[in-house]
């Protein structure tokens, strides 16, 4: 007995010196070419200091990256509050979407736009009044872009579910209508893929149709789902407007390009014959068309701005999205806005600043609104598609004046902020005295103005005038709940309007985010832009 347990007590002690022998080893022996470290089944072996450090840095680098996955909005860097980069900038814009998504998904979900203040639902009467979730489609395509994830489930399984006709009641907008539902959701399409996307498309435009039931091929300004009336605006005189049935051709084109049906098409082709068979006085489009058959032009009013712009928006831009086949499109475009230039094109006497202004047979009215602005956009978008170099030099030149412009409108304003529309008479340039046009309702035109300038150019000034915009809205007009538009910009601490438009999210966010972005986000050779922000793919 005694024997056998010195042995037992040999052979521990002996077991005991191995296994000290091999700790020491493990941990004190100098590490050799094969000091590396390795990854299987997300395991990590480290053997010494420096590849231990170089192990965190990759996986707080895989941490970070998760976050971001995880988290709608990316861990911000620790300068966000200078975001004196582009990166820490975009990543800005994109906690202000998150915030207004935020307070529309908690307290107007479904509804068309948002009272940030009230903390309510909000809807104008160019969506009727039912609940049709306006700002939902209006930001889905937004929301994917900037890579709000959950955001953009959320938006997804709502349209999902979704029934057009039934919830809608009263009068539509067949423009606004257009180009924020069946464009929106002919953009989320085009960026996912998702077949869904483009059937609720189809839904709602099918829904339109029979608005184009007319005599001239001329559509009505307003239609009744439900019953499938449709008329013009009682204020109009039983008149159609330019902007409203000359910007169907886009989406209405790209529609039966995807789905195969030439319904669509053909409705547009329709508007595009009529207006082409019409003389222009002087070359120039009128506002408003009568519904007769063959149609007349009513009074000679002529403007870049309000109830005009978009059709020359859509004049270039069907050329582009057709591959640059669409020669018609071309060419009437170039004759609409050379004769706009020769006719409606000043310069101030102050400042020598460049702007179109409207015109009532031969009185000329020297402001320039808002929505105009977009036009410097148009040019610069037509510059860079344009072979002719002379002609190319002339619409930059153009595009630049009016960007210049239209922030001199911005940077002669309290606020820092343009208002609706702006004067140039001998005593005051680039602003309003008038109460009622010194607004402002979050409108894009002139950062998309400037997000082209930025992409034609890559002049630095631009992108810092759109962030001196970011920081302005924080400043003014930012509510509880979300962006609300304010009702003075010339006032030190405007009182806001409580309405924060769909367009937001479509537009100006889109925008914003864009022209912090590198150029391979959406690039111009490959997307254009319907009128609404909503980007459709080039047909190569």
């Amino acid at each position: 007995m005694g024997l056998r347990s010195h042995e037992q007590l040999v052979v521990c002690v002996g077991v005991m010196f191995l296994l000290t022998v091999c700790i020491t080893a493990f941990f004190f022996l100098p590490s050799g070419g094969a000091d590396t470290y390795f990854r299987e089944d997300d395991s990590v072996h480290v053997r010494d200091t420096f590849i231990r450090e170089e192990v965190r840095r990759k996986e707080q680098e895989e941490l970070r990256k998760k976050a971001e996955e995880a988290n709608p909005i990316p861990i911000p860097k620790p300068e966000i509050g200078a975001a004196d980069d582009p990166e820490g900038r975009r990543i800005f814009v994109k906690q202000m979407i998150k915030f207004a998504w935020d307070g529309y998904r908690k307290y107007a979900w479904g509804e068309n736009e948002l009272r940030p203040n009230s903390r309510s639902g909000h809807s104008s009467s160019i969506f009727g009044y039912g609940k049709t979730g306006a700002t939902i489609i209006d930001a889905i395509d937004t929301l994917f872009i900037v890579g709000l994830k959950e955001e953009y489930k959320d938006a997804r399984d709502w349209i999902e579910k979704f029934d057009f006709k039934e919830s809608a009641k009263g009068d539509l907008s067949v423009f606004e209508t257009n180009i924020r539902f069946t464009g929106g959701l002919l953009s989320a399409y085009a960026l996912t893929g998702d077949k869904m996307f483009l059937t609720k498309a189809e839904d709602v435009a099918t829904l339109l149709l029979p608005a184009f039931e007319t005599p001239s091929g001329i559509p009505y300004s307003l239609i009744d789902l439900q019953t499938g009336r449709a008329k013009t605006y009682s204020w109009a005189s039983g008149k159609a407007i330019l902007s409203e049935y000359g910007s169907i051709q886009l989406e209405f084109d790209y529609l039966s390009n995807l789905t195969g049906n030439p319904i669509f098409a053909q409705k547009a082709d329709k508007i595009r014959d009529v207006l082409t068979s019409m003389e222009k006085p002087e070359g120039l489009y009128p506002i408003y068309i009568s519904m007769d058959n063959p149609p007349r032009w009513g009074q000679h009013l002529f403007s870049m701005g309000a109830m005009a712009d978009s059709w020359y928006e859509y004049l270039l831009k069907q050329w582009i999205a057709t591959g640059k086949k669409d020669e018609r499109t071309k060419r009437e475009y170039e004759e609409a806005i050379f004769a706009m230039e020769k006719r409606m094109l000043f310069k101030s006497e102050q400042s020598n600043l460049w702007y179109f202004a409207k015109m009532n047979g031969n009185r000329v009215e020297h402001s320039f609104e808002h929505l105009a602005c977009f036009c410097g956009g148009m040019a610069v978008l037509h510059s860079m598609n344009e072979q002719n170099k002379t002609i190319a030099d002339h619409y930059l030149t153009l595009g630049k004046e009016i960007g210049h412009t239209c922030h001199e409108s911005y940077a002669r304003s309290t606020t820092g902020i343009g208002p609706e529309s702006f004067q140039f008479t001998s005593s005051i340039e680039a602003k309003t005295d008038r109460r009622q046009d010194s607004y402002y309702i979050l409108r894009p035109e002139v950062v998309e103005t400037w997000f082209y300038l930025w992409r034609a150019t890559k002049d630095e000034k631009y992108r810092q005038w759109a962030w001196d915009h970011v920081q302005n809205l924080e400043k003014y007009a930012k509510g509880a709940a979300g962006y609300s538009g304010i009702r003075n910009v010339y006032d030190s601490a405007p009182e806001q309007d409580d309405v924060q438009q769909s367009f937001l999210f479509a537009e100006l966010f889109k925008y914003l985010y864009l022209i912090f972005s590198e150029d391979d986000v959406l690039p111009l050779d490959q997307w254009v832009f319907n009128t609404e922000a909503h980007p459709f793919r080039i047909r190569h």
